[in-house]
């Protein structure tokens, strides 16, 4: 079957060129690269061919949800590889999500992910990615292939891979998600809800350093939207994590039971103040 690989971008041009460069350095080579742009990438020095399809935003939440489905129509009937732009795949990423899908078609393979610390790339190349790196203390991987599929929870979107019919057949991400929050583990309980298992695959990719804030005061706005429309369809509040610590900082108040009521914005400085300093990724 055809290989085809879906990265969404906006902005990030060094990542953009590090991820495209993992992928012409695949074993198994994609036999398309769709690059879904929801900004300005320059991809005239591409190190492999790439079908470059623009999408339009409006406002400042991306589109993320849009974008893979967009990338998707794109593909043959074959496999698809979903791709963040900021993952550098390792040289088997292809290979093995191929061998997870050929091992079980039906299936949404979820490839592991280990995070680069903030200056990973400085120094002589080439470097070891894997010593550079972390896991995240969050996403425990199992030494086995077969997560629990009554953990679809622990689906994450930036590397993971299935069947176009399969892709199909969960219906593709609801494009009524915007910005950061919800729109995979959304995903992740279509696939449950079609009968769709999850999968830990071997398929290795590390995520390039950028700034993250804990919480993710910086996407506030999305979070909120975001979680009343999965609560609306699924009945349980995601994020609550996130949402109690806003909580907590006085800017909604949250019941499970009564829903979000949202007092004020968190001022730049409150977002500047959650700025992670330690240099994880995370």
């Amino acid at each position: 079957m055809t290989v085809t690989v879906v990265v969404p971008v906006s902005g990030r041009p060094d990542h953009l060129g590090r991820t495209l460069r993992g992928l012409a350095d695949q074993r198994r080579r994609p036999d398309r690269t769709v690059v879904v742009d929801m900004g300005h990438a320059d991809l005239r020095d591409a190190p492999i061919p790439v079908q470059h399809v623009r999408l339009a935003v409006a406002g400042s939440a991306l589109p993320l949800a849009a974008a893979r489905n967009l990338g998707a129509t794109r593909a043959d009937e074959g496999h698809l590889v979903f791709l963040d732009v900021d993952c550098i795949p390792h040289p088997d990423l292809i290979g093995d999500h191929v061998a997870a899908l050929d091992r079980i078609a039906d299936v949404v393979a979820c490839g592991r992910v280990r995070y680069l610390r903030q200056g990973w790339a400085d120094g002589p190349a080439p470097v070891d990615l894997d010593l550079r790196s972390d896991p995240h203390p969050a996403r425990p991987m199992p030494l086995d292939d077969l997560l629990d599929t009554d953990r679809h929870e622990l689906f994450w979107s930036l590397n993971f891979a299935c069947t176009r019919a399969t892709f199909g057949r969960i219906g593709g991400f609801d494009e009524g998600y915007r910005g950061y929050g919800g729109e995979d583990t959304d995903f992740a309980f279509r696939a449950r809800e079609a009968g769709v298992p999850v999968y830990q695959a071997e398929a290795r990719a590390s995520h390039q350093y950028h700034p993250t804030y804990h919480p993710p005061r910086n996407h506030f706005a999305s979070i909120l939207e975001n979680a009343r429309r999965f609560q609306a369809r699924w009945g349980l509040w995601p994020m609550d994590g996130w949402l109690r610590e806003f909580a907590a900082a006085g800017f909604i108040r949250f019941d499970e039971s009564r829903g979000i009521e949202e007092l004020r914005t968190p001022t730049a400085a409150e977002i500047a103040a959650c700025r992670d300093a330690s240099g994880s990724g995370f």
